[in-house]
Formats: structure tokens, sequence, C-alpha cells
């Protein structure tokens, strides 16, 4: 195996590049990092030629928006873009700071940016040339290869509009490039849409509240674009189920048999419901339990391990044949299926409280053991299931002159496998319906449940109508906290801590800078509330928002109580852009609720105020 060759230095790149006559550049980097360090380390080459008329012309465009935007005179990279004519470029850096380099690049004023793959499909500024260092890219989830569609946006970039005939996209030795499959995907089709469209809380309270139904509220779900797939996928299944009923229909035509389709399927559900009887019934007593065990053993409820009860566990989750669970004395555990005893039948909510009642409430006898199976009582059930089945059966058989009974038996069992094709196509369109209409049944299930919507009368409450209005991350824990009064007295700075809590991505992290007790307490209240919702969305099945971001609140703490932008970007070590999302994202969903002033207005009052004062400079 042949090493990689090894990278170029970024100064030595853009050399190259301005020997060639391929400048300006657009050079296209793996991470954030890579962008900056590659920017500083051009700029401290000394051999790197300086323009001083085209200098002079960055200082007046740089002094031009630093009039209006200060913040950018103390920008890291303030020098390295005026002297060396070459930038940095990524979702780190605050919106003006890229729209100077932006301005910049579009004016010829700059030798290179060193960007993301990201840039190429949010701005406009081509270049006459095009590097790629890498064949992968990273993303939120981890480092993944470049995808076609990227790969067209970046490579489009290349050649300006008016001054070049053509534009240069150039491929540099990496440890992570790989020519042979950035030429597939040039020459691959662009990457197919994806839609954006996703069931919410808002989504179903304003398409409920439009449309008084839920028929049509399906009926508008099925024609979105994000379940066109589905919709195609559906209409193939209905016509080859109409030419397998065709089909089948004239086989009993023909047959002569005093028989039609419907008893035919009809056979076809009985034998299958036979067997899946069959297939279910445990050969040993261990099987029984073990499928009672797994039946019956779940979050919430008490447990014991071996002989008698001296020793019991509350089971916090089940995972295959693994139980995590909490002992009596506290300590966290592990307990195997095949050592448990007997299960209790209460149920108790998964918090301290409710856990140490679950042990008083199992010692004092108030939560008893549930009653196993016997196996003799599972066989004799099942005996007179499988009897009545049969019965069933043989009156289809029986159907029309005696004398054809056997006949009609053959041919019963010859045509089931056609049926049970039937059969299963109608389960396939059930289940691809369910997946468009699914999400939104249980999330109107949901919202039934805390008094959003009336779901018998398919219609919004006067509470859901206001709550269609706020469009926000976490509608349902939000709409909870106003309706229960949570945020009426906050102070600004808790104020703006909680939303940025709410609003921030959990796996984002905004340095190490401690919160007020104030808001801890606020915070604290708002995760019991958490724990309320959750429970109730996992009863529907429905996957739990994610956790609070602690570090999200508490620099928007400290932004909201009235520190400086710059002791902000230092307090928290965080990227200026990854600030400046956060506080936007807390502004917006701020002035959300500000206009709730006719349902909210305490809460709508206080968040007015404090989104006036998160939306300061540069933050506008």
């Amino acid at each position: 195996m042949n090493p990689r060759p090894p990278e170029i230095p970024p100064h030595k790149l853009i050399s190259t590049l301005r020997g060639f006559n391929l400048l300006p550049a657009i050079i296209f980097m793996p991470t954030r990092r890579k962008c900056d360090e590659s920017a500083l380390e051009t700029a401290n080459d000394r051999s790197q030629r300086t323009d001083p008329e085209r200098q002079e012309m960055r200082r007046e465009l740089f002094e031009e928006f630093a009039r209006e935007n200060p913040e950018i005179r103390q920008h890291k990279h303030a020098k390295v873009l005026l002297n060396a004519g070459v930038a940095s470029h990524h979702a780190g850096h605050i919106p003006i700071w890229k729209l100077v380099i932006e301005k910049m690049m579009s004016r010829g004023l700059l030798n290179g940016i060193f960007a993301t793959s990201t840039v190429a499909a949010g701005v406009d500024f081509p270049a006459r040339t095009v590097v790629i260092s890498n064949a992968d890219t990273r993303g939120n989830d981890g480092w993944r290869p470049l995808h076609a569609s990227e790969l067209q946006q970046m490579t489009g970039r290349a050649g300006r509009r008016g001054k070049d005939n053509v534009g240069f996209a150039v491929l540099v030795p990496g440890q992570f490039q790989n020519p042979k499959k950035i030429a597939e995907l040039l020459k691959a089709p662009p990457d197919p849409l994806e839609s954006q469209f996703r069931a919410t809380y808002t989504t179903l309270l304003n398409l409920l509240d439009a449309f008084k139904s839920f028929d049509r509220v399906r009926e508008i779900a099925q024609r979105s674009f994000a379940y066109q797939r589905t919709a195609r996928q559906i209409e193939q299944l209905k016509q080859e189920n109409s030419n397998r009923r065709t089909r089948l229909g004239e086989t009993i035509g023909s047959s002569d048999l005093s028989l039609t389709l419907d008893d035919v399927r009809g056979f076809e559900r009985l034998a299958s419901a036979r067997r899946r009887l069959h297939e279910s019934i445990p050969v040993t007593r261990t099987e029984l339990r073990l499928g009672w065990l797994r039946e019956n053993v779940m979050p919430g409820r008490v447990i014991s391990q071996g002989r008698g009860a001296k020793r019991i566990y509350f089971v916090i989750s089940v995972h295959g044949e693994k139980i995590a669970a909490m002992r009596d004395d506290g300590h966290g555990t592990a307990v195997a299926f095949d050592r448990i005893n007997r299960v209790y039948k209460n149920v108790y909510p998964i918090k301290e409280e409710s856990i140490q009642l679950a042990f008083l409430d199992t010692f004092g006898h108030i939560n008893p053991p549930l009653d196993e199976p016997k196996a003799s009582t599972q066989k004799g059930e099942t005996d007179e299931a499988e009897t009545h089945l049969a019965a069933a059966m043989d009156r289809i058989i029986g159907i029309g002159p005696a004398g054809e009974t056997d006949e009609r038996e053959a041919f019963l069992w010859s045509v089931s496998n056609e049926a049970a094709m039937i059969e299963k196509a109608e389960r396939d369109i059930e289940n691809l319906y369910r997946r468009i209409w699914g999400p939104f049944e249980q999330m109107a299930k949901v919202l039934d449940h805390f008094g959003y919507i009336d779901f018998r009368a398919q219609t919004a409450t006067e509470t859901g109508k206001w709550l269609a209005d706020v469009r926000v991350d976490r509608t349902l824990l939000l709409g909870e906290a106003l309706r229960r009064g949570i945020m009426n007295d906050l102070p600004p700075c808790n104020m703006a801590g909680l939303m940025a809590s709410l609003t921030a991505d959990s796996d984002r992290n905004y340095g190490e800078i401690y919160l007020s007790d104030g808001l801890i307490g606020v915070l604290e209240a708002f995760e019991e509330l958490i724990f309320e919702v959750s429970n109730v969305e996992w009863k529907f099945g429905i996957e739990p928002a994610d956790e609070l971001n602690f570090s999200a609140a508490a620099a928007a703490e400290q932004w909201a109580g009235g520190v400086t932008w710059s002791d902000l970007v230092k307090r928290t070590q965080a990227e200026e852009g990854d600030l400046f999302r956060l506080l936007s994202r807390t502004g917006e969903a701020l002035m959300q609720i500000a206009q709730l002033k006719g349902s909210n207005p305490k809460a709508a009052g206080i968040a007015r105020s404090t989104a006036e004062n998160i939306l300061r400079d540069p933050i506008r």
C-alpha cells in the first residue's frame, strides 16, 4: 500500500496558485480549526507578496463596516485580513465578519479564503479557482464523505462571471484525499431533494385550527413533498394488489366451486391465525416464564431477585435481556432476567420520591406481586382457541354441495399463498399510511392530554390556538411553562437563561460559566416539568426533546446581565459565530412569547424587555 503524499502547507499552496495565475481561490478545508490555522499560517509567511493599493482598499472597506460594527476591530483575524489578503470563513465567525470577507472577495481584494464546505451553499462570491483538500467533511455527527451535491456546489464557485472564460477546480494531496472518489462524485447525479417537513406540535395545531378535522390534516400530510416517495409506494402497492385480486378472482371463477374471493381470504386469515397460535405456544415452562417477564418487567416496577423478597429492585430501564435497576439501599445495579423471582404490580414515575414510595409500598404489602401464568392454563386457552378456528375453517370448506367438500378444501389450500400476499400487501399499505399520519396522531393524543386540542371533537382549544402562534423549538414545554405561570415573575436574566437552554443545540458547549442561584432554581423547576411532559410523550410513543443546555443558559444570563461582547467571548471561550446564533435564536424565541399579550400578558411583557436587551449590538 502506497503512503499518502504529504499535505501542501497553506502558504505554499497560495504561492503556487499565484505562480499559475489561479488566484483568487476558495480553499475548502474540512474543519473550522483548519480554516483558522491555514489563514494564520499564510499571513505569517513573510514571502507572501502584498499589493499596497489593494491593501489600502481593504482598509477603507474595513473601516466603512467598523464605523457601524466596531466589534470587528477586535476580531482575532483582523490583521491577517488587512495585511495578508487572506481570510477564514466558516460558521464560527459572526455574520458581520463574514459579510466583510464576502464584500472584499467580490471586489477582488483578497488572494483567497479558507472555508468549510457549507460556504458553497450559503454565499455567492465565485473565485477563479476552487481547491478541494479533502474527500471527507466533518458534520454534527462526525466525519463523513462529501455528498455529490456538496462537491458540485463547491466546484460551481470556480470561475468569475465576466472575468474568467473558465474556472479551475484543483485537488491537492492530503491525508483524506481521494481523487477517484472525487471524480465519481463530479459525474454523479445530484443527491435527491429531502423535505424538511416534519410532524410538530405547532404544525398540527395550525393545520387542525385551519381545517377542523383530522381527515383534512391527514390529506395535507399525504400530499406533502416529504411523503411523496411514500405516496408512490402506496399507489404501486395498491395497483399490484388490485391486479392480484383480479387474478385470484378469475382463478376462483374458473374453478366452478361455490366460493367467493371473501371466502378464500377468510380461510387464509383463519389458517394464518392458527399457525401463529402454534408458533406462540412456549415449548417449556422456562420459555413461558421468560415471555411473561418480558411482557411485565418495565421501567417503574419493582422486582425481587433470588428466593423471598428481602432484596428488591426498582427498574430504571430495560434493554433486551439487561435490566438497569436501583437497589433499596440506593445503589445502582444490573439484574438478569433469569434471576428475577417476583414482579410487583404498581408502576411508579421514575423520580426520587416515587422510587422511595415504591420500596415502602412493596415492603408494606401495599404493592402486591403479580400472578404468574400456569403452563396448564395456557395450554387450555390455546386448545379452546384452536377449536374455534378449526370450526370456522370447516364452515367455509362446507359451503356448497356436500360432494365438493374435499375439492373445496384442496382448492382453498392451493390458493392460500396468493390470498396471503393480498393480506400482506394491505397490511403494508396500512403501515405506510401510518408512517405518514402516525406521528401526527401520537402528537394529537399528547396535546389532548394537556388540553390543547379536543381529540374527539377534532378541534383546537382556546389554549391550543395561542400555542399555535408560538413557533419555537420545544413548543409543548414552553406552552406548559406559560400556562402554569412559571414565566410570569422571572427576572430578565433568568428568562434569558431559560429560553437559551431550550433553544440551544443540546450538544453544543458554551463554556464553563457558573449559573446564578436564581437561574439554577428556575432550571430545576423546569426539569420537573420536562419529566412530567416526557412521561406523557413516552406513553404515546413520542421521543422526548433533548436535555436542557446549561452552558447556553449561563452564557445568555451573562449577556442579559450586561457583559460586553468581548468579555462574553473571553468568559465562554466559545466561537463568536456559535454565540451569535445562540443569542439570536434566544431573542427570536423571546419575541415569539412577547406577541402573546392577550393570553399571557405578564410573561409577554418580561419576554419583550428581555429580547430587546438580548438583541443589542452585535446581535441584531
